[in-house]
């Protein structure tokens, strides 16, 4: 009899002993049967690491419960406004900037709009928002600060937050900016489209009512048209893919699910190819570090690998995104608190962004040669679990001491690493991953942290984040880190001792590639994902994929 069995025999008449005269007895004997039951299932458990069901197996296959679909805007540019009515918006950086750009409405409309503002003391600062009612036949009219002088990405982050203000809103949207230039104008639709996005998947409040256009009336509506359908729409759309794989809880999405979303998010584009290792296939490369994470799951783990080569792709090695891609962090054996555990489902959020960056730079038929590797586990306790004290041996023959399973992310890296360099050839490969809270701790949700022991690529790294508004901060790899995670069992350890938890992690997987191919860490923990803001919902910030879609474009040049 299999131990289920005998454990369902001994509980079942548990309400009629608890009923009789004398239940003390009967107690007894039901606890040597749940101690016997508990005692055959761990003597039949499989080894460590053999990723066999565990004695309460969850289904084979993920809940039939299924999201919302997203729901986004049409986008159109026209040279001429619709009809009046819905709701207007006017962006710009003062009053006679707004007056030019609301030149076709009547007279009395752009009067009453000037004293309305003036008597509210708006400044047109940078994502500042002034609402008008009662003006013509409009149901608003919006006023939208740009700040002054602002940069493509102040302009970017003024659509987010008038996208924002509208999710849910279903009605028509004008927005005037005849004088604006086709590069601004395809920034603040793709910034709309960022700021629309909603993290509420699974809200049976969620309106499935098509939303109506919004129409951009500019001049230079045909450029600007063009430029947000090659570029600007597949940013927009990755963004939404990788925010909803990281909102998605772990029960929807883990390692296996997150590689069918991401075959069927490329589907049909030119120029990728997808590989993915499974776990006969990374055991028998030795890598025991990726496997040993996973190996309290009863959801396997997985290698993934998206490369993409477009036409006019540079010579030379890819540019290689690898990212951290645990779907579900509990910890394992070194156990969270229960407290906000469940935000550990974006503990992926590494992942998401460079597969959604090779998403965006495909989707756009970029010249770029450029891979993304994802390292997915779900990390959780069981008998199979590692403990702490335990010895891995990565793919390159490196021994790790686990002193912490709550460090794991360093550990699923290590193993990508090692095969990128030795399979990929990279010309430049930057990891990115939810590494550490110590980074948080450090620079809040104002920057992510940035190590790398090249300097030019970490000036190229800034560069990029200052252009796109994804700041990075550059912290220290500094030599003494290396005996903070010295070992006296095995070559590494994955934790060392209090002090820079940060940049220890990084220097842990640093030691997994060659010191002349240019490495770059970026620890996202406190920009990935958090409560809402002027232009997101609570949840994901899809943080990195502007960054490095930039990053990769410029690499080279």
């Amino acid at each position: 009899m299999e131990a289920n069995a005998r454990l369902s025999l001994a509980i079942a008449p548990f309400d009629n002993v608890l009923n009789s005269p004398n239940p003390e007895p009967a107690l007894s004997l039901i606890r040597t049967a749940i101690v016997a039951g508990l005692a055959a299932a761990l003597v039949a458990a499989p080894a460590a690491g053999a990723f066999a069901a565990p004695l309460f197996a969850p289904a084979a296959k993920a809940s039939a419960t299924k999201a919302a679909a997203p729901q986004r805007r049409p986008v159109r540019f026209a040279a001429t406004a619709p009809a009046p009515g819905g709701l207007l918006v006017i962006p710009a950086s003062g009053a006679d900037q707004a007056g030019a750009r609301a030149a076709s409405l009547l007279p009395e409309q752009r009067a009453a709009i000037a004293r309305a503002a003036k008597a509210a003391g708006f400044s047109y600062g940078a994502r500042k928002t002034l609402v008008l009612r009662g003006i013509g036949d409009f149901d608003q009219i919006i006023l939208l600060g740009l700040g002054d002088k602002p940069a493509a990405n102040d302009i970017q982050m003024a659509g987010a937050v008038i996208g924002r203000a509208l999710a849910g809103d279903t009605g028509a949207v004008t927005l005037l900016a005849p004088d604006m230039d086709a590069a601004a104008l395809a920034e603040l639709a793709v910034g709309f489209g960022i700021g629309e996005y909603r993290s509420d998947l699974y809200s049976s409040d969620r309106k499935a009512a098509a939303a109506a256009p919004v129409t951009i009336v500019a001049d230079a509506a045909p450029a600007a048209a063009e430029l947000y359908r090659a570029r600007g729409l597949p940013l927009v759309e990755a963004m939404e893919w990788a925010r909803d794989i990281s909102n998605e809880p772990a029960n929807i999405v883990y390692p296996e699910s997150f590689v069918e979303r991401t075959r069927a998010a490329f589907a049909g584009i030119p120029g990728v190819s997808i590989e993915v290792l499974d776990v006969p296939a990374m055991q028998k490369l030795g890598m025991g570090a990726l496997t040993g994470v996973g190996a309290g799951s009863a959801r396997p783990p997985r290698l993934l690998v998206v490369r993409y080569k477009g036409a006019g792709a540079p010579d030379g090695g890819p540019v290689v995104l690898a990212g951290k891609g645990i779907t579900f962090d509990s910890g394992g054996i070194s156990i969270k608190p229960s407290a906000n555990m469940g935000n550990m489902k974006m503990d992926m959020s590494g992942a998401a962004a460079v597969v959604a960056t090779v998403l965006s730079l495909s989707k756009s038929a970029a010249p770029v040669n450029v891979v993304a590797v994802g390292a997915l586990a779900e990390n959780m306790p069981d008998g199979g679990a590692i403990r702490p004290g335990d010895v891995l041996t990565a793919m390159n023959g490196k021994t790790i001491e686990v002193i912490n399973t709550d460090a794991e992310g360093r550990l699923v890296l290590s193993d990508a690493l090692v095969w990128s360099e030795r399979n990929l050839k990279p010309a430049v490969l930057v990891d990115v991953a939810t590494l550490t809270g110590a980074v948080g701790t450090a620079l809040s949700d104002d920057y992510a942290g940035l190590f790398s022991r090249h300097d030019d690529l970490a000036a190229k790294l800034t560069s990029a984040g200052a252009a796109t508004g994804e700041d990075l901060w550059r912290l220290p790899l500094h030599p003494s880190y290396a005996k903070d995670v010295s070992s006296t069992i095995a070559d590494i350890k994955n934790s060392g001792e209090g002090g820079a938890g940060a940049g220890t992690g990084a220097w842990f997987i640093g030691e997994f590639i060659s010191r002349d191919i240019p490495w770059a860490h970026l620890d996202i923990a406190g920009v990935a994902y958090g409560a809402p803001a002027d232009w997101k919902p609570a949840g994901s910030a899809g943080f990195g994929i502007r960054l490095l879609d930039r990053f990769v474009r410029d690499w080279g040049k």
